[in-house]
């Protein structure tokens, strides 16, 4: 999402404090020693033989943790010396023996006694307020090594040698507490065979995790061990429970549900306080062996209700010996079409099912009959506005634009159908004429940007295949046609029009490369993104979105002629892409950013996305439906689209690449079916000229109990679909309203599963969470920490946050969560290894924390759009003079890495094309760090650090506090 941009202020550092820092003379926790609260119950009844759902197993592992490692400052000697075990005092604190819990098929007993300790405290009440500072976002860095209020474990010395210093430290398990002044499990976090009752019996159907938190012994403040909350290092999990309920449900990779369990009424999804909907990516690329198959009825016509319009799928019943089908949507029943009937057994089931895929698949496509047509289906189109104005000849992107277009030519989709066109501006605007009888191009200009003249609007745009020669004389005289050109201003508004006025009677894809700010004609923009009085003021918002209503009229005018619109834009200065992102938000297209572009830097990253916007499969004049049953309704969508009617998206193109969340509601106050139905629909036009529908079926089962909605949880369409609400937030209110509406949305969802289990198993001093969401609050702190939301001025760029807004609106759910927590891997140990068998893209990850970088390590920081190596201070020379020669000591920021002659340097660029391979979605150009090279190490990856104290945010400790707080009022 970001790129190396050395314009970035920097300001002065500044201590931290934490949100809940206590004076020492009124510690808000007790520290003389922990103190003992109830046990809980290991009880858990067996659930009765009607509940819906089978409950998950049980754990043999105690409710309650033991207590942590007593706090131990690091030698003062350097950052490189090893860690040794701890050994507790004899004397200081008590240590007691974990009790043995039963298994899973035993009852233990409860114990009884006088009521619980507590201790005499009341906390002051917290405040909701913003989990940033007000001011502009000054860097605050929580690593060791620079000023900070970082706590003394690593106050002193380097980087840790070590991820987990804490896992290396001896201590004594502790006692069983519920109280808030014991520590963390002293293990990772553990599942307990815990859950309340379900509403249709009395067992437990649900298991939930706890952990305490209190103040660590020895110290004043109350804190836990980070090292052991829970983080995604092993990336996205899906919910199983989606394709195990219904093994004909439709993968999880084009469509996933907030939560897999539906309430069943009103009052009950009031209650779940999180966003209820779902995320779909329709052209989800798949693998070989789960190709969506195609279905084509021919005479038959497609099989539909004939009141909801649902599409025939495998959910649908065949009835009166296969006459006649019912539909799952609306109950409605249908006659079967004579072509399309066949009988069906003793037990319902078609004789001919082993040949119907549309009714043994949850993923299918239909080849669409005439009907379906308003007119001939359009040919795959690429049209390309292109500013030659001085900026863009010197950085060298028409140069590398112009070698990937002509490189792509035999590879765009269309075969011989394919058309092509090109518009070139400064403060005039250049037609070129590419008739196929010509043998170079013909370049037309036109001066009066008041009323553009379109000449020769016929030769303009041509067949690829049959004006080949021509296209190629051109992009290879492109570079040098305006190797002079002094030009400095940019006419983009009226080459717009005209680039409309040429593609309007097909439509297509306009691959738009701006460079500067746009200064000629209809369409001129203002520098507005440096007035620092608009922060923190309700006027904040105007900045991040358009300002001429012109670009919000074209973008409507080019959806209703089937034209989507990619932004490239690549100026060093504001360019003002909360205007030109426009036009691709509302055409379903997308904005790629390169600050500062260069092509010796940047010129590998620009071939790769270009290539793929080229190549891959598109989907054209597309729209898309989402249907569901009786009983729900979709009411908003957020993405990259136009809303032409009330649940009707229109996406003039459409790739693997980009997915759009929707939200759900009950329309009626209590459901009476046990089943709710989802059908993802899109009309589209092939690249290869055919028709197509493409369907994507599920159900989830209706549920009663709010503890079985937050079992069958989907994590990452939750924060996917959460992403898309803050972000559409921030173009209406300050950044500050935003991240705290993620943190609101978190806290009443945990403080109402909280209220399920307080009263029942006394677990007064904890935090509780489902397991399904254990990793909900840290990708909630690190949407607030995501380029368009975090800090405030200083932060980001205005340009560079509107950009990647509009990047994350259309982000598929896999590709969001791993940007918003992104890998770090060590790989110096395994480069001296002398086996290369090693996968090192496939090595587990280490958390985002200072604490894990040891500065005699060599680490990979991937966020699916960029890579950094982070060299540590003290790595071995070998190492930096095997991968960078004698660059090694030079300014990184003027080094770029490439193949050397020798094992190390192979298998290094063998690791990092790992990574690209993962997803081609995006190039992830590799930039190279020093570890105190300033500012350039804060932008391109401490301030990244999500789990530390950042950009005025919250470490994950705190947040995690202040969620614990904020959880417990009114709980």
């Amino acid at each position: 999402m970001e790129t190396e941009n050395p314009k970035i202020p920097t300001f002065p550092l500044r201590p931290a404090v934490t949100p809940f820092h206590a004076p020492q003379s009124t510690p808000p926790f007790l520290s003389s020693g922990p103190v003992v609260g109830p046990e809980a119950s290991p009880f858990r009844p067996a659930p009765h033989a009607s509940s819906q759902f089978p409950s998950a197993p049980f754990s043999s592992a105690p409710l309650v943790g033991s207590v942590a490692p007593p706090f131990r400052p690091r030698p003062p000697g350097g950052s490189n010396e090893p860690v040794r075990p701890y050994v507790p005092p004899s004397a200081g604190f008590q240590h007691f023996q974990n009790p043995t819990f039963s298994s899973a098929g035993q009852v233990g007993s409860v114990p009884a006694g006088p009521p619980p300790t507590r201790p005499n405290f009341q906390p002051p009440p917290p405040q909701m307020g913003p989990s940033y500072a007000t001011a502009r976002g000054t860097f605050e860095p929580a690593f060791p090594g620079y000023a900070n209020g970082q706590s003394n474990s690593a106050a002193q010395g380097g980087y840790g040698p070590t991820p987990f210093l804490a896992q290396q430290r001896g201590y004594a398990p502790g006692p069983p507490i519920t109280t808030p002044s014991s520590l963390y499990s002293g293990s990772s976090m553990q599942h307990h065979g815990i859950a309340p009752p379900t509403a249709n019996s009395q067992g437990l159907a649900e298991d939930f995790s706890s952990l305490s938190l209190g103040s660590a012994p020895g110290s004043f403040d109350a804190g836990l061990d980070a090292a052991i909350l829970p983080r995604p290092l092993d990336g996205d999990a899906e919910p199983k429970s989606f394709p195990e309920m219904y093994t004909m449900n439709c993968s999880s990779r084009f469509l996933r549900l907030t939560t897999n369990g539906i309430p069943n009424s009103q009052s009950l999804s009031s209650r779940w306080h999180l966003p209820l909907g779902a995320v779909v990516c329709p052209l989800a690329e798949s693998p070989a062996e789960e190709k969506v198959p195609i279905v084509n009825f021919s005479t038959t016509g497609i099989v539909r209700c004939k009141k909801c319009r649902t599409y025939v799928n495998p959910f649908v019943t065949f009835t009166d010996n296969g006459r006649n089908w019912r539909c799952n949507m609306c109950s409605l029943l249908n006659d079967v079409p004579g072509e399309y009937f066949a009988p069906v057994d003793a037990s319902g089931r078609r004789v001919d099912l082993d040949q119907r895929p549309e009714l043994l698949k949850g993923n299918i496509e239909f080849i669409a009959p005439a009907e379906y047509m308003v007119r001939p289906p359009m040919p795959p189109l690429y049209f390309f506005l292109i500013d030659v104005s001085i900026c863009a000849v010197k950085s060298g992107m028409l140069e590398v634009m112009a070698q990937t277009i002509k490189s792509c030519l035999d590879s765009l989709p269309g075969s011989t159908r394919t058309q092509i066109g090109f518009i070139t501006y400064d403060s005039t605007i250049h037609f070129y004429n590419m008739k196929s009888s010509l043998m170079q191009p013909q370049m037309m200009v036109v001066s009066d940007l008041d009323d553009v003249f379109v000449p020769l609007p016929d030769d303009l745009l041509v067949n690829l295949s049959e004006s080949r020669n021509v296209v190629e004389a051109f992009l290879d005289s492109l570079p040098s046609m305006f190797q002079d050109n002094m030009n400095v201003e940019s006419a983009f508004g009226p080459a717009l029009k005209a680039a409309f006025t040429v593609m309007s009677p097909l439509g297509g894809k306009l691959l738009v490369f701006q460079n500067t700010l746009p200064s000629f004609g209809v369409g001129r923009l203002r520098l507005r993104g440096d007035d620092t009085r608009v922060y923190g003021t309700d006027k904040e918002h105007t900045l991040r979105v358009p300002e001429d209503p012109f670009y919000k009229q074209m973008a409507a005018d080019l959806t209703k002629n089937q034209i989507a619109v990619n932004i490239y834009a690549f100026s060093d200065k504001y360019t003002d892409i909360a205007s030109l992102g426009t036009l691709a938000k509302y055409t379903g297209g997308q904005v790629y950013y390169y600050p500062s572009f260069q092509s010796s830097i940047h010129g590998d990253k620009l071939r790769h996305e270009l290539t793929r916007d080229l190549t891959r499969e598109t989907a054209w004049e597309s729209v898309l439906r989402i249907r569901c049953s009786k009983g729900v309704r979709f009411t908003s969508y957020h993405g990259n689209f136009m809303l032409r009617s009330t649940d009707l998206l229109a996406l003039p193109a459409l790739d693997c690449d980009k997915a759009c969340a929707a939200q759900f509601c009950l329309d009626e106050t209590l459901l009476t079916t046990q089943i709710v139905y989802f059908q993802v629909a899109l009309l589209y036009t092939s690249s290869c000229g055919e028709r197509r529908i493409r369907v994507h079926t599920a159900a989830a089962p209706v549920v009663a109990d709010l503890g079985e909605m937050y079992r069958l949880a989907d994590n990452g369409a939750i924060v996917s679909l959460l992403s898309r609400l803050a972000i559409e937030r921030s173009l209406s209110y300050k950044l500050e309203d935003a991240r705290n509406a993620v943190q609101l949305m978190i806290i009443k969802a945990l403080r109402e599963y909280r209220n399920l289990y307080t009263v029942q198993h006394r677990l007064t001093g904890r935090m509780v969470y489902p397991e399904s969401l254990k990793f909900l609050p840290l990708y909630g702190l690190a949407i607030c920490k995501s380029m368009p939301l975090r800090g405030g001025y200083g932060d980001a760029l205005l340009d560079e946050r509107c950009a990647a807004g509009c990047t994350m609106m259309a982000l598929p759910v896999k590709k969001m969560l791993k940007l918003l927590y992104p890998d770090l891997v060590r790989v110096d140990e395994s480069l001296i290894k002398i086996s290369p068998q090693t996968d090192e893209s496939d090595k587990k990850r280490i958390p985002l924390t200072a604490e894990s970088l040891d500065t005699r390590g060599l680490y990979i920081f991937d966020d699916g759009f960029r890579l950094v190596l982070w060299f540590g201070g003290s790595i071995s020379p070998d190492i930096g003079r095997n991968l960078l020669g004698e660059d090694f000591t030079s300014d990184y920021s003027k080094v770029s890495l490439s193949l050397r002659d020798n094992e190390m340097s192979r298998k290094l660029m063998k690791i990092l094309n790992k990574f690209r391979e993962r997803d081609s979605s995006y190039f992830q150009l590799c930039h190279l760090v020093r570890q105190g090279e300033q500012p350039r190490e804060s932008f391109l990856l401490l301030t990244n650090l999500v789990d530390d104290k950042n950009s005025g945010a919250n470490s994950y400790a705190d947040w995690i506090l202040q969620l614990h707080r904020q959880v417990q009022q009114n709980a």
